[in-house]
């Protein structure tokens, strides 16, 4: 496949799983769709294709600039930085989209309400920095915007579920 085609597949593939996301986070929000092990497999399928997407749209991006290196070495400390959060995040909750249990205050959850959004957000800033993306950065800006949707639709859930939520917002970044 030619670059150009490749860049304008990833773009619509990017935008795809995006709204896939944000229709899955509406549907659950609604309690539309129930959790479980099939929503959970459609849903990390679907992460595996955005993430994988976005990080070759950075790659390919036709609109490059030679960014200095130290914008280079922020881009990739930046990913670097999600990368760990994430992981953390993971780890210290240890499931993704189906936990069922007690607000988790502890571990880097005392310090960040949503670490892995927080993760995702990072990699839409730092790699497309990293590569001199200029159109992955532009794009970036809108899936931000979706993360905070995502984000918001989650925060209304945890304020029902949990007395305790609007306390713990106050104490906590993001």
């Amino acid at each position: 496949m030619m670059k150009k085609e490749m860049f304008v597949a990833l773009v619509i593939l990017c935008i795809i799983t995006h709204v896939v996301r944000s229709v899955y986070e509406i549907l659950k929000y609604k309690r539309t769709i129930k959790q479980g092990k099939l929503s959970f497999a459609i849903i990390f399928t679907n992460m595996i294709l955005l993430w994988v997407s976005w990080f070759l749209l950075c790659r390919v991006d036709l609109y490059r600039v030679n960014l200095p290196y130290i914008f280079r070495v922020t881009g990739i400390t930046l990913s670097g930085i999600g990368i760990i959060v994430f992981l953390t995040a993971l780890f210290t909750i240890k499931t993704l989209e189906t936990y069922d249990g007690n607000l988790i205050t502890t571990g880097i959850y005392s310090i960040i309400r949503h670490p892995m959004y927080l993760a995702f957000i990072l990699w839409l800033v730092g790699f497309p920095v990293y590569f001199g993306a200029l159109f992955s950065l532009a794009l970036a800006s809108l899936f931000i915007a979706n993360i905070l949707f995502w984000r918001y639709l989650e925060e209304k859930e945890l304020v029902k579920r949990f007395p305790s939520y609007l306390e713990y917002k106050k104490t906590t970044l993001f």
